[in-house]
């Protein structure tokens, strides 16, 4: 297994991580903590799709659920997999839906203003870190970049206090196997981890993630796995039976 501790060594070039000859970049100009990600008004919503929701019954989502500019009838969640507000463009959605397409548009320009904040960020701490595969490492709070996909093959632990930040920014897509888990550790909080991704977003079957995932394409958690977080894709967010639940604000 993989376990080294990540540090960010604001005043260090080059950090030489033990095991093999992996070399992390840090950057040396800013040793500041990140802010957090400013969702605005979408902070309410576990999960925000502009395509649509496809859903195998049953899952629990807990937290807003919402769609805009496309239909409500692509909202395929049922009402009592829902504990939040189901939010709708027109009258096709859920019975419980609230019709609120203006509430909607703004929440879907919160989205992207977020993902456009999460991708801006500059001078990363660590670059291309492990070439994309990082399970088994333990991740220090910093700004993580990759220009390439994400894998997570094994389980990925995020250490830090409770007002510590980490976003990540990946070019590619964000893969995470089957029964593998990404987990908090020394007070870290879900709200603050944010997960930028240009490509799709897939959750393996029965894993579990932490923090909010902004992504550009689609976001799709296989059979039984759960997020303490926020799923807010551009296209579309596919469920399997799944458990989402908006993290403590």
């Amino acid at each position: 297994m993989r376990l080294r501790t990540l540090s960010i060594i604001p005043f260090a070039v080059i950090a030489m991580v033990a095991a093999g000859t992996t070399v992390v970049s840090a950057n040396t100009v800013t040793a500041a903590a990140q802010a957090p990600v400013n969702l605005r008004s979408a902070g309410t919503f576990a999960i925000l799709s502009q395509s649509g929701v496809t859903d195998v019954y049953a899952s629990a989502i807990k937290g807003d659920v919402g769609a805009s500019p496309i239909t409500g009838a692509a909202i395929g969640l049922a009402c009592s997999e829902v504990t939040g507000t189901i939010f709708a463009v027109d009258a096709a959605g859920p019975p419980c839906a609230v019709t609120a397409p203006t509430i909607l548009t703004t929440a879907v320009g919160d989205v992207g203003a977020a993902y456009l904040d999460a991708e801006g960020r500059t001078f990363p701490n660590f670059v291309d870190l492990d070439a994309g595969e990082i399970g088994g490492l333990t991740l220090a709070p910093g700004l993580y970049k990759w220009n390439t996909d994400v894998n997570i093959s094994t389980d990925v632990t995020l250490s830090g206090g409770p007002t510590d930040v980490w976003i990540f920014q990946i070019a590619g897509t964000l893969d995470q196997a089957a029964a593998k888990n990404v987990t908090l550790a020394g007070g870290a909080q879900a709200k603050n981890v944010f997960w930028q991704s240009a490509g799709a977003v897939t959750l393996g079957t029965t894993a579990h993630f932490e923090g909010t995932i902004l992504s550009k394409t689609m976001i799709a958690m296989k059979t039984g796995a759960s997020t303490n977080g926020r799923l807010l894709a551009q296209t579309a967010v596919t469920l399997q039976m799944n458990t989402v639940t908006l993290p403590a604000l």
